[in-house]
């Protein structure tokens, strides 16, 4: 009742004020209109093979682009700031330069999830409401609406470009390239695991079993305290956001 469910939420989110952190974290099973624009709508809503369809070629492509620009010999460690020490990057080391990328994907991916989705946003500010509402906020309210379990590709290409600018601008072209290849494959691999942990079946005892079993502690149990990691528990170690085993151990 602190919401018109009949009209865009995105705008009415933020005039809850100190309600909001509450009211958002009480998840419902209903879907949940951002926009008034059909068009805006639209792009805020997609199925989760699209984000597959779209990416998965741009992977392979860049892929072969990376390899194959490695394998003419040009590209050089260093090289912006000594010619005599510079180290040569050949095409053999495109795998694991590809694994490196999907490494630091993993670390990124907690780092927003825990520091940017889930950020407390000010009661008093109706602007950071709103943004963290249109972020991540609505997917904890609603968080079964199968349309918006992963990115659009049209906001999700702005992201990803912004990240390809950085690593353009840190590392020599080519080895920046492969770098952001296996991170956008990382990428990729989340939002299909993250559908898969909302909607899909493990078995139990399986990998994919406890990944689901965490995901959804995370989202009925410790919302604001734990379970940061999607595709992996990894770095809730290091960072000690991991939920609490004795919590399985009584559901068992």
């Amino acid at each position: 009742d602190l919401v018109d469910w009949q009209k865009p939420l995105l705008w009415q989110v933020g005039y809850l004020g100190e309600k909001y952190d509450e009211w958002v974290h009480q998840p419902v099973d209903r879907p949940i209109r951002l926009f008034h624009s059909d068009f805006l709508e639209s792009l805020s809503k997609t199925a989760w093979y699209v984000v597959f369809m779209v990416w998965a070629p741009v992977v392979l492509y860049l892929s072969w682009v990376s390899y194959t620009s490695l394998a003419q010999g040009n590209t050089r460690l260093f090289s912006s700031f000594t010619t005599e020490y510079s180290i040569p990057v050949h095409k053999y080391f495109f795998p694991f330069i590809f694994l490196l990328g999907m490494f630091l994907w993993s670390l990124l991916e907690y780092l927003i999830h825990r520091f940017v989705f889930h950020m407390k946003p000010p009661a008093s500010n109706y602007y950071l409401i709103t943004l963290h509402f249109l972020l991540h906020g609505q997917h904890h309210k609603s968080p079964f609406d199968s349309s918006r379990l992963v990115f659009p590709p049209v906001p999700a290409s702005l992201v990803i470009g912004f990240f390809y600018g950085v690593l353009q601008l840190l590392l020599p072209e080519v080895l920046g390239l492969s770098v952001f290849v296996g991170g956008l494959c990382g990428y990729v691999i989340y939002d299909m695991m993250h559908y898969y942990l909302h909607y899909g079946s493990p078995k139990k005892g399986t990998y994919l079993y406890g990944l689901k079993a965490y995901h959804v502690k995370h989202h009925f149990e410790h919302q604001k305290s734990g379970s940061f990691g999607i595709s992996t528990r990894f770095w809730d170690r290091p960072f000690r956001t991991l939920i609490p085993e004795e919590t399985f151990e009584k559901e068992d």
